[in-house]
C-alpha cells in the first residue's frame, strides 16, 4: 500500500492518503482566503446542508453565523433533552455553543452573538459585522480586522483604520481566552 505525501502519487485512489498540495488548497475555497489550518474564511467557512422533513423548508437558505459548538446544542434541541448541569454529583461546564434550530425552521439570527476560534495559535473573533484573525507564524502575527458585510472574502484590513474595533474585538478574544483556557501555541510548541 503507497501511502503518505509522495509526489509521484495523485490524490484519489483508494490504496493512497495522499491529498493536494496547498495551493490547491487555496483554491477549493475560493473566494475565500487560505484553506484549512487558518481562522480566515477559507479555514473555517463550511456550508451545513440540512434534511429535516416537517421542521426545514426544503431549499431554503440560512446566513446565520455557526460553530462547530453549535452542533451538541442544536441535536440536544432537536431531541428535546436539556444539556446537563450536572453529572455524578459534579458540576458541568456550561455549553458554549447554541441551538442552531431556530435557523432549521426558518427563523431569523437574532444577532447579538461573538463567535471565538483558536486553532494551532491562529485566532479570530465575530461580533456582528466584525471580525479579527490574527495569523500564527511561529508567533503570534498582527490582528487583522475586516468588515464581514463589506468585505466577505478579507481582502481590505481595516485594524490601521478602526483601532478602537480592533482594541475592543481583541480585548473580547482575551477575556474569552482565559475564561475557557486557551494554552498559547508557543507554549504548546515549546513542550514538544
Amino acid at each position: 500500500m503507497r501511502m503518505g505525501n509522495l509526489p509521484d502519487v495523485l490524490p484519489g485512489p483508494a490504496e493512497t492518503y495522499q491529498s493536494y498540495t496547498l495551493p490547491w488548497a487555496n483554491a477549493s475555497n475560493t473566494p475565500f482566503r487560505l484553506h484549512k489550518h487558518w481562522v480566515h474564511e477559507g479555514g473555517i467557512a463550511t456550508p451545513l446542508i440540512v434534511q429535516y422533513p416537517g421542521v426545514a423548508e426544503a431549499g431554503s437558505v440560512s446566513h446565520a453565523v455557526s460553530h462547530v459548538i453549535d452542533v451538541m446544542p442544536t441535536c440536544l434541541d432537536a431531541a428535546g433533552v436539556a444539556y446537563p448541569d450536572q453529572h455524578a454529583e459534579r458540576g458541568v461546564t456550561p455549553c458554549e455553543g447554541r441551538s442552531m434550530m431556530p435557523f432549521v425552521r426558518g427563523q431569523a439570527d437574532p444577532g447579538g452573538r461573538i463567535v471565538y476560534w483558536e486553532h494551532e495559535g491562529n485566532r479570530a473573533v465575530r461580533d456582528g459585522r466584525w471580525k479579527l484573525v490574527n495569523r500564527y507564524n511561529g508567533r503570534p502575527g498582527p490582528w487583522e480586522l475586516y468588515d464581514m458585510i463589506a468585505d466577505r472574502t478579507e481582502l481590505t484590513d481595516l485594524a490601521a483604520a478602526k483601532p478602537d474595533k480592533l482594541r475592543e474585538l481583541a480585548g473580547l478574544h482575551e477575556s474569552w481566552s482565559a475564561r475557557v483556557g486557551v494554552v498559547p501555541w508557543e507554549q504548546i510548541t515549546r513542550r514538544r
